[in-house]
C-alpha cells in the first residue's frame, strides 16, 4: 500500500533539486490543473519517469473555476454530441467509485417544465436518453434513475419556486466535486507514485536537439527563486489550457490547435436564501443556468461569453452578475439581490475553436491532442468530467514511438490519496471525534474534504488542540487546515490557502479579508515568513479582494480587466 506523500517545502527543494539535476526524464508535464496533473498521474504509473511543472499554483486557472460538476453534460445531448456525453458518463461512474469517492458525490437536479405537455415529451426523452448511456452501460454508480413530477410535488421539493414559473418537472441524478481539492490530489497521488510535481516553476522556453528539430526539455523559471535552469526530457506534454497558445508560440509557429477562451461566472449564496432539497437546471436563451447545492451554499451559474484579456485573473462584470440574478429570480418567489451574494468567482474554459464568429456556447468541448513537432505534444479542450481520457490520450500520443514497450494506462484503477479505505472510515465519525476531542460535525465535514486523510489533520489536533478551533472569519475551516495546507499540500502563498486550499475566498461574507491574518499567522512558522513577508502576503491578498470586488462594479470586460489588473501577483 502506497504512504501518502507530503508537498512540503522541503519536498518541493528537493523536487527542484532533482528536475535542474540535468538527469532527463521519460515525460515532463508542463500545466498543473486537471488535465496536467491526470497526465502526469497517467505516466508515472505506467513506470515512466515523470516531472511535472505548474507556473501559478495547482489549479489556479480553470480547473478551481468550475460549476463544480461531474456530469454527463445533459445540454450536449441536444447538440447530438453521443459520445462526449457517453464517455463523460462511464467517467462519472469511475469518479464515485473508484477514483475519488471521498470527493464526488451525487447531487439531485429538477427540470422546471413550463410549456405544454411536448415540452414533458422532449425533455422527458432527452433525459431518458441520459439515463439510458449511464445504466446501459452500467454507469449508474448507484444513482436513481429520473422521475416525472407534477406541479404540487414539484413545489415541495422546491418551496421556492414560483408556482407559475412550472406545470410540472423531472428530477434526475449527477455528480459534484471541490474541484480545486481534487487537483490538488491528483498532484499528491502523482507525487506518491513517483512523480516529481512542483508549483510557482514556468516554462519559459523549449530546449532543442543540436539539429533543432526536436524538443528535448524546457527551460524553467523557479518564481520563488527567479533561477531558470534547463529539465530535460524524452517527451514534454504540454497541458496549458488557455495558455496553449503561449506554448505553440515558442514552438515556433502558428501550431495546429486554435483555442478560444470562454468566460464562465459564479454566484455564492447563502443556502438559507433559497428554499429547495434539489438542484435546478433552467434553459436560457443561449445555454442552461444551475443553482447546485454547495454544503452551506448555493452555486449558481454560468455565463458564456468570449474573453480575450487578461487569462491569469478573468473578472466578473456587472452585467454578469445582473444577468444570472436576472435569470434566477425569473424563477424564484423571493428575487435575490446583490446583497445575498457571499461570492463571485470566474474562469475560463479552453475551447477548441472553429470560425472567428462561432458562439462560444457552440463550440466543442471535445479535446485534441497533437504533435506539432517530435518531442512536445500538445492537449486541449474538453471537460473536467473527462480530464483522464484527455490525459491517457496525450500520454499515449506522446510515448507512441518509445523503443521499449510502455505499459496501457491503468488510472481507471488508480484511487486518489484520501480514497482508499473512506467508505468505512467515513461511516465511523464519532470515533475520530472523540480521539481529537472536537466536534462530530468538524470531522464529518473534514472527511468530506480530504478523506482518509482526515487522520493527518487529527494527528495535528491531537498534537495541537488550538488546532481544532475554527478559524476566525473562515466560515467552517478549523485551523488546522491552514497549517496542513501549508505543510503538506504545496500552498506557497497566503492566496494559495484561502482560494483553492480552501473555499474561505468565496465563501466567506467578506471573501476571507477577516480570515487573513489569522491563517497568515499560522502558516508563517512553517513557510518560514518573517513579520514583513507576513504583511506582504496579508496586503496582497486584501488588495487582490478589492480588486475583484471592484471588477465586479463595471459595466464591461475591458473595464472590469483594468480593475482586476490593479492587484499586484502573488504568483510572480
Amino acid at each position: 500500500m502506497l504512504i501518502p506523500v507530503t508537498l512540503s517545502p522541503a519536498a518541493r527543494a528537493s523536487t527542484l533539486e532533482r528536475l535542474r539535476s540535468g538527469e532527463e526524464l521519460d515525460v515532463l508535464v508542463v500545466g498543473g490543473g486537471v488535465v496536467g496533473c491526470g497526465a502526469a498521474l497517467d505516466a508515472v504509473t505506467r513506470g515512466l519517469s515523470t516531472g511535472l511543472i505548474e507556473a501559478r499554483d495547482y489549479a489556479s486557472g480553470t480547473s478551481s473555476r468550475s460549476s463544480k460538476l461531474i456530469h454527463g453534460g445533459l445540454r450536449y445531448l441536444e447538440m447530438l454530441d453521443f459520445g462526449l456525453v457517453h464517455e463523460a458518463l462511464q467517467e462519472r461512474r469511475l469518479l464515485l467509485t473508484v477514483i475519488a469517492p471521498h470527493l464526488v458525490r451525487p447531487v439531485p437536479f429538477m427540470y422546471p417544465l413550463s410549456k405544454p405537455a411536448w415540452e414533458r415529451f422532449y425533455v422527458g426523452s432527452g433525459i431518458a436518453l441520459y439515463d439510458g448511456l449511464a445504466f446501459g452501460v452500467r454507469q449508474t454508480a448507484g444513482l436513481p434513475r429520473h422521475r416525472h413530477l407534477g406541479k404540487k410535488a414539484a413545489l415541495r421539493l422546491m418551496p421556492s419556486l414560483r408556482p407559475d414559473a412550472l406545470t410540472g418537472a423531472i428530477q434526475y441524478h449527477d455528480a459534484q466535486v471541490d474541484d480545486a481539492r481534487f487537483v490538488l490530489e491528483l498532484a499528491r497521488t502523482a507525487a506518491m507514485h513517483g512523480a516529481h510535481v512542483v508549483n510557482r516553476v514556468a516554462a519559459v522556453g523549449l530546449l532543442r536537439s543540436d539539429d533543432g528539430e526536436r524538443v528535448i526539455g524546457v527551460r524553467a523559471r523557479d518564481h520563488q527563486s527567479g533561477e531558470e535552469f534547463d529539465i530535460h526530457a524524452r517527451r514534454v506534454i504540454a497541458a496549458a489550457g488557455v495558455w496553449t497558445d503561449e506554448i505553440q508560440s515558442m514552438v515556433g509557429d502558428d501550431g495546429p490547435l486554435k483555442v478560444r477562451s470562454s468566460k464562465g461566472i459564479h454566484l455564492v449564496v447563502p443556502r438559507d436564501r433559497i428554499t429547495s432539497e434539489t438542484g435546478i437546471i433552467l434553459r436560457t436563451d443561449k445555454s442552461v443556468l444551475f443553482i447546485i447545492p454547495w454544503d452551506e451554499h448555493w452555486i449558481i451559474g454560468t455565463t458564456d461569453t468570449d474573453w480575450s484579456l487578461d487569462k491569469a485573473h478573468p473578472a466578473a462584470t456587472s452585467a454578469d452578475i445582473d444577468y444570472l440574478l436576472e435569470t434566477v429570480n425569473s424563477v424564484l418567489v423571493t428575487p435575490l439581490t446583490r446583497d445575498d451574494i457571499d461570492g463571485v468567482y470566474a474562469g475560463l474554459r479552453p475551447l477548441i475553436s472553429g470560425d472567428e464568429e462561432d458562439e462560444t456556447t457552440k463550440l466543442s468541448r471535445e479535446h485534441v491532442v497533437a504533435t506539432p513537432v517530435p518531442g512536445i505534444t500538445l492537449v486541449a479542450g474538453g471537460k473536467y468530467t473527462t480530464y483522464r481520457i484527455m490525459a491517457k490520450d496525450a500520454v499515449d500520443e506522446a510515448v507512441k514511438d518509445f523503443e521499449n514497450e510502455v505499459a496501457e494506462s491503468s488510472t481507471d484503477k488508480v484511487p486518489l490519496a484520501g480514497a482508499v479505505g473512506w467508505e468505512w472510515l467515513s461511516e465511523r465519525p464519532q470515533i475520530l471525534a472523540r480521539s481529537a476531542g472536537i466536534d462530530q460535525e468538524h470531522v464529518e465535514t473534514l472527511l468530506e474534504r480530504y478523506g482518509t486523510l482526515t487522520k493527518e489533520l487529527l494527528a495535528l489536533i491531537n498534537a495541537q488542540p488550538v488546532l481544532g478551533e475554527l478559524l476566525p472569519g473562515g466560515e467552517t475551516h478549523l485551523k488546522a487546515e491552514i497549517v496542513y495546507a501549508a505543510a503538506t499540500e504545496g500552498a506557497v502563498h497566503l492566496t494559495d490557502i484561502l482560494t483553492r486550499r480552501t473555499r474561505i475566498s468565496i465563501e466567506a461574507r467578506d471573501r476571507g479579508l477577516s480570515a487573513a491574518p489569522h491563517a497568515a499567522a499560522l502558516a508563517a512558522p512553517i513557510l518560514g515568513w518573517d513579520d514583513a513577508r507576513v504583511s506582504q502576503e496579508i496586503d496582497i491578498y486584501h488588495r487582490r479582494v478589492e480588486a475583484e470586488m471592484s471588477s465586479q462594479t463595471m459595466p464591461d470586460d475591458e473595464s472590469a480587466d483594468q480593475a482586476r489588473r490593479l492587484a499586484p501577483d502573488a504568483a510572480l
